[in-house]
This record gives C-alpha cells, sequence and structure tokens, in this order.
C-alpha cells in the first residue's frame, strides 16, 4: 500500500468542514443565480439573442421560471437587446463578409431572432449598398480566375455570389457588368 493511501487511512473520519472554501460543503446553487452566470458568460465574448440565450440555459437544464426570470431582467438592464444584435449582425456580417440581405436574414431567423426585427434591420440595407458589395466581391474574386475560360469564370463567380445570399438575376446582371469592365466578357 502506498504511503498516501495509509495516511489517508489513519486519518480520522471528520464530517467535511462548513467553511466557504469547502467544495463539499456547497449547497445546490439557486437556478437563477447558475442562469445568470451562464449569459454573462456568454455576454461577455459577443452578444446574443434571447433566444440564444434561452436555448443555452435549456441545454445547461436550468428551469423555465427562472431562466426566464434572468432573461427578462438581463432585457430590463439592457444587456439583451434583439434590435441592437440584429443591427450589428448585419452591419458586421455584411461588411466583414459580403452577405446580401436573403443570407442575413437567415442566419438571423436561425438565432431565433423575431421577424419583424429580422425585416427592420435587413430593410437597413438598400439596394445600391448590396450591388456595390456584389461588385467588389466579384472583383476581388475575379483576379484568382484569370486561368480559367470566360465560362467557368463567369459561373464560378455567380456561384459565390449566389452563397452569399444575392439573387440570381442580381448575380447574373453584376458579373457580366463586371467581366464587362474587366474585357473579360
Amino acid at each position: 500500500m502506498e504511503p498516501a493511501l495509509e495516511r489517508r487511512s489513519d486519518a480520522p473520519n471528520h464530517p467535511p468542514d462548513d467553511s466557504p472554501n469547502d467544495p463539499a460543503a456547497d449547497s445546490p446553487a439557486d437556478p437563477e443565480s447558475v442562469a445568470r452566470a451562464i449569459c454573462l458568460r456568454l455576454l461577455t465574448g459577443r452578444a446574443h439573442s434571447r433566444s440564444e440565450l434561452a436555448a443555452a440555459l435549456d441545454r445547461r437544464l436550468v428551469p423555465p421560471a427562472a431562466a426566464e426570470a434572468v432573461l427578462d431582467r438581463l432585457m430590463e438592464v439592457g444587456l439583451i437587446n434583439d434590435s441592437a444584435f440584429a443591427a450589428a449582425w448585419v452591419s458586421s456580417r455584411h461588411a466583414g463578409r459580403g452577405l446580401a440581405g436573403r443570407a442575413l436574414t437567415a442566419e438571423l431567423r436561425a438565432r431565433g431572432v423575431a421577424p419583424e426585427i429580422v425585416a427592420a434591420a435587413v430593410g437597413g440595407l438598400d439596394s445600391s449598398t448590396e450591388e456595390e458589395t456584389a461588385r467588389r466581391l466579384v472583383r476581388r474574386r475575379l483576379a484568382g480566375l484569370q486561368r480559367v475560360g470566360p465560362e467557368v469564370r463567369a459561373r464560378r463567380l455567380v456561384g459565390l455570389l449566389a452563397r452569399k445570399g444575392y439573387s440570381p438575376g442580381l448575380a447574373g446582371q453584376i458579373v457580366h457588368s463586371v467581366l464587362a469592365e474587366d474585357g473579360a466578357a
């Protein structure tokens, strides 16, 4: 037998300390404080929609009443704001990744944002901004497609815009226009 195990078996059998540092003395945590800690930890990384936070609390088996109380309180103090979340999401994803309104709408719906909030956030994008973003994406990608034929180049560029959520008609129009400007049509 190892010496450590011998000492342990020789130790007197005392009940655990009731000191605050003793993890064995911890009683089950208040569900609201657990829910609050989960939400605050998630909100530290990035903004989340109320639905995302509710799903996280549900996965952690927080009772629904405690989850609702914490989510309501976080909304009262402004830490959860689906409108601000949606507006920031649209701005960031449109500018950074070049996503069109259709793709942004799908992403926000997947995050549980209410349809009227999604419509308001995506409605802030005007068609000229979307067209300019699509043109910028096509011009950036065009440089890497010089070695392929014109049909393949056009098909790949339209595919790029389609994956970003642009309508097929707009994608075809922009690709044709940019290729004509570039002399590669």
